[in-house]
């Protein structure tokens, strides 16, 4: 009798099985949808240039974006930026939707709403946070979120008054505070600070009066927990080297030691980027700024240490000399089609 050998099928049998674990394993784990939501989180920012809708409201001056004006303003046109839009913000994040968006420059809640309806932000089922501010233009900041991945908990707007000019208006700072799936919480703050229209130098004092009243605000939320969490996003109509940055709100490039806020605009500042131009030049008028809780190694952790600008040849006008800018909707009365005389920013954050 012939006794057979039991010993190597059992071997292959068991080796065969390690395989397969072993397989499952790393398929599960490298999955898509396996912690995809806990390990990344992108968040932006865009001046989306007069998101208005077709309507006259009453105490705002927005008479200039109704079909009667001389912009002639209507349906298709206000569609059309809707699309635009929605395809730059739906384009910022490769494969997957910002999780968090800041906007300026929208004229009220329908206009959002309708915004992230169409096309592909509509997957996202984004949320949104906006209050009316007292600008006599009726444009306002707002923030949208998807709150599968981010919970907001608290938002109210800041005011901004001028001790010099009391009769003038701007715009509120939009606060928001949330929490991530994992529990971290953001303190947000959407910025859109008065323009440069008059100069430079004449407007500079209302954007430092600005820069002041933030600063107040970032501070008191540090004293309550010197490790938060803070976003500063917005237009401030003014670069990361400018007084109103660098030395009021005192947010510094990256890697500068002791460092209490961190501009991540600022490395491509420094190389001739921009997301605005005027005249030829590029000027980093858009802005995102972090605390250094969101660049340690705890928690979500800003990837690479800085920031980006979306731009995309579609979304970009280039004149008969070859110079490259922002494709704006209007150039005064003129209808140019473009998206918006601002290039959108964003960071990445990981954990």
């Amino acid at each position: 009798m012939i006794q057979q050998n039991t010993t190597k099928p059992k071997l292959l049998f068991w080796i065969n099985k390690s395989i397969i674990i072993i397989t499952v394993l790393i398929f599960t784990s490298c999955a898509p949808w396996k912690n995809a939501t806990y390990r990344n989180m992108t968040v932006a920012f865009y001046n989306v240039e007069n998101l208005f809708d077709l309507e006259n409201e009453p105490g705002k001056n927005d008479e200039e974006f109704t079909p009667e004006s001389d912009k002639n303003w209507d349906l298709i046109k206000y569609r059309k930026k809707l699309a635009d839009i929605s395809r730059v913000i739906s384009g910022i994040n490769e494969g997957d939707l910002p999780e968090i968006v800041g906007l300026c420059e929208v004229e009220n809640e329908q206009v959002l709403t309708e915004l992230v309806q169409t096309g592909l932000l509509a997957n996202g089922k984004y949320e949104i946070v906006h209050h009316e501010s007292p600008d006599f233009r009726g444009i306002d900041c707002a923030l949208v979120y998807r709150p599968e991945e981010f919970k907001v908990t608290d938002h109210f707007t800041v005011s901004v008054s001028f001790e010099n000019d009391p009769e003038s208006v701007t715009r509120d700072i939009l606060y928001v505070k949330g929490r991530t799936r994992n529990r971290e919480e953001f303190h947000i703050f959407v910025n859109h600070w008065p323009s440069r229209i008059g100069g430079v130098a004449q407007t500079e004092p209302k954007r430092l009066a600005v820069a002041r009243i933030l600063k107040g605000k970032i501070d008191s939320v540090m004293a309550s927990s010197s490790n938060a969490h803070i976003i500063v996003m917005g237009d401030m109509n003014d670069d990361p080297d400018n007084k109103s940055l660098l030395e009021v709100l005192n947010a510094q490039p990256p890697s500068t030691p002791g460092a209490t806020l961190v501009n991540l605009m600022f490395p491509d500042f420094k190389d001739g980027k921009g997301t605005y131009n005027y005249r030829g030049n590029w000027n980093m008028l858009d802005n995102l700024i972090v605390s250094p809780g969101l660049l340690d190694d705890k928690g979500f952790r800003c990837v690479e240490e800085k920031g980006h600008i979306f731009r995309e040849e579609w979304m970009e006008y280039k004149n008969r000399d070859g110079e490259i800018s922002p494709n704006r909707t209007y150039g005064g009365p003129n209808y140019y089609g473009g998206v918006s005389d601002h290039f959108p920013v964003y960071f990445r954050l990981r954990r």
